[in-house]
């Protein structure tokens, strides 16, 4: 996925900034503590398909 468009694409809920997740590409949001995925290099940004991700924290 090309980086510029990582630094483009924000949060759905909160319009904060994504990153990429190394072990699976999936854009994540720290501050809603979700992942959305990436289908054929196609960043899916809606909210019934983000995974709720873990942190060291919980």
């Amino acid at each position: 996925m090309d980086p510029q468009l990582i630094d483009i694409l924000v949060c759905p809920i909160c319009k904060g900034p994504l990153e990429k997740r190394p072990t699976d590409g999936f854009l994540m949001c720290k501050a809603d503590k979700l992942a959305f995925p990436v289908r054929d290099g196609i960043p899916i940004m809606l909210v019934e398909q983000a995974e709720p991700i873990q942190t060291s924290n919980d």
